[in-house]
This record gives structure tokens, C-alpha cells and sequence, in this order.
């Protein structure tokens, strides 16, 4: 992912910062697509290859109404060593992100520590 990408996904999280940890959960939960299949059965066949698995869930989360906070969630949980496809970015474009990520929430909140 190239680092202008990068920095205007980290830049749209902005809209979510303030939600706290356990709003994000609801939020995802209540409201994400991927929660929707698993709560009526409907989740895909996982092969356990990242590449195939990530083509089935290109249709999921492209329509999920919260790939923001997923994303978000995802961040502040796992940070740089998430796994899977989250809000909905592969592995390597979420890596990509988290430093932009981490250092714009550094910034906002005065260079002590930001959200982690």
C-alpha cells in the first residue's frame, strides 16, 4: 500500500477516534456484516489460504456499513501484528497503516502515548 493511501485511511479512522473500545464492539457487532453471517450461519467455507480467504470476504466486508470502526477496533487491539482481514484490509495494508495510525493518535493527543 502506497504511504499516500496509507495516510488517508488513517485519516478517515479520525471520524471514529473518539468511540470508545467498547463502542467500537458494539458497533461491529451489532451493525458489521461479517457478524450478521455468523449469527445466521451464513459465514463462508475458510480454506486457510490467505488469498482465497480474503476473495471470499471481499464481498462481505466491501458492502459492511462499519469497515471504520472495524478498522479502528482492530488497530487499537492488535496493532501492527493482526491477522486476517479487518475493515477491510489484508495484513500487509493494515501494517502499512498502523504507523500513520499510532503517529496521528500520538499527535492528537498532545505526543504522550497517543491511543496504545
Amino acid at each position: 500500500m502506497r504511504r499516500e493511501i496509507a495516510k488517508r485511511v488513517a485519516a478517515d479512522l479520525d471520524g471514529v477516534a473518539a468511540l470508545s473500545g467498547g463502542q467500537l464492539v458494539d458497533v461491529v457487532r451489532r451493525d458489521g456484516t461479517c457478524g450478521w453471517l455468523a449469527t445466521t450461519g451464513q459465514t463462508p467455507e475458510w480454506t486457510g489460504d490467505d488469498r482465497a480467504d480474503r476473495e471470499l470476504v471481499v464481498p462481505i466486508c466491501g458492502a459492511c456499513p462499519v469497515q471504520r470502526e472495524c478498522l479502528e477496533w482492530d488497530l487499537r487491539v492488535h496493532g501492527y501484528a493482526s491477522g486476517g482481514v479487518w475493515g477491510p484490509l489484508a495484513e500487509d495494508e493494515r501494517r502499512a497503516v498502523f504507523p500513520v495510525w499510532s503517529q496521528r493518535r500520538d499527535d492528537a493527543a498532545g505526543g504522550v502515548g497517543g491511543a496504545l
